[in-house]
């Protein structure tokens, strides 16, 4: 509480302002390999409520699967900020994340991030390629409910 006696939000960390961490500069999932920069998270909000508005294809079909806790009751949400980083999906119940790939995604690079937030906030990262989501919904949808099954609760009342 201020000295006004009015609630705001917490400051962003480092981090969150995309200031160098260990030497990385961590942009958004969706900025990464585009050089990154100094992405605030008030950016970061701006550029996930334009993902959401704008999805990819394979974002768009993997989303009509895992909206409404459809997805075997588990709750998703589409483009969450996480830290400096947007997901493209999360779900907090499990401390998932779902990321779709496009052809631009350098693998090795992205596995460094994802074992990076993995060890900083215990969420687990799964990959799918746009081709995969495209030609293998079936498949893709059937790694994501083995993943979910695989992570504990994080609290009570299941996914």
């Amino acid at each position: 509480m201020t000295a006004s006696g009015l609630h705001h939000p917490p400051t962003p960390s480092s981090e969150e302002e995309g200031e160098k961490v260990r030497g990385v500069i961590a942009p958004s999932s969706s900025e990464e390999g585009v050089g990154g920069g100094s992405a605030t998270r008030k950016f970061l909000l701006t550029r996930a409520a334009k993902m959401r508005r704008e999805p990819t294809e394979p974002e768009r079909r993997v989303w009509n699967e895992l909206r409404n806790s459809g997805f075997f009751g588990h709750k998703f949400r589409r483009q969450a900020t996480i830290g400096n980083r947007i997901a493209d999906f999360f779900c907090p119940g499990k401390g998932l994340i779902v990321e779709i790939d496009g052809d631009t995604h350098d693998r090795d690079a992205d596995l460094k991030r994802d074992a990076m937030v993995e060890c900083q906030t215990g969420f687990r990262t799964i990959r799918f390629t746009n081709r995969e989501v495209m030609h293998n919904i079936d498949g893709v949808l059937s790694a994501l409910k083995s993943a979910l099954n695989e992570k504990p609760d994080r609290w009570g009342g299941g996914g």
